[in-house]
């Protein structure tokens, strides 16, 4: 009996050593992490690259690749506007010149027919990214200082007590 109990007891303690040295499933989230959904600068690469595959009929692969390309030169061009804010010439100038680079890298991922289309429509993809950055921009603005200077909303109701006719009242 005494081997009995001493058996459990260390089957008891092991068991328990062993779930005590286990991690939780359930960790809690890192919230020091930006949620993609959060992200203006990869917001704005995803919509200009929809943008661009549809407009320019593109497969899996090619689609795949130009979301990279968008992400890193849309990302260059977000950091140009931050660091340039207020120059709109060097900022347009800087901004070309990451345009460039998309170009001779698209070079090698689109089909000649493909590519042509693009060059042809590189302004307006230009446009389109811009419009986004800046309706996003001015958004952001809003926002902000909506938090900081917060003004009470109005809409011109007044509440008050319902009005009863005398047939309501019987």
């Amino acid at each position: 009996m005494r081997k009995q109990l001493a058996t459990a007891a260390l089957l008891l303690a092991a068991t328990l050593g062993t779930q005590a040295q286990q991690k939780p499933s359930l960790a809690p989230k890192d919230k020091t992490q930006s949620s993609p959904r959060l992200n203006p600068v990869q917001e704005r690469a995803k919509r200009l690259s929809d943008q661009m595959v549809r407009d320019l009929r593109l497969n899996g692969y090619q689609a795949t690749r130009l979301r990279a390309i968008n992400d890193d030169k849309v990302a260059k061009m977000a950091a140009i506007e931050r660091k340039n804010a207020g120059n709109q010439k060097l900022i347009d100038e800087q901004c070309q010149g990451v345009c460039k680079e998309r170009d001779q890298e698209l070079q090698a991922v689109l089909s000649n027919d493909q590519y042509t289309d693009y060059y042809g429509s590189r302004s307006a993809f230009y446009k389109f990214d811009k419009d986004y950055a800046s309706r996003s921009a001015n958004a952001n603005a809003t926002f902000v200082n909506s938090v900081q200077n917060p003004s009470p909303a109005s809409s011109g109701a007044v509440i008050a007590p319902a009005r009863t006719t005398p047939a309501q009242t019987r």
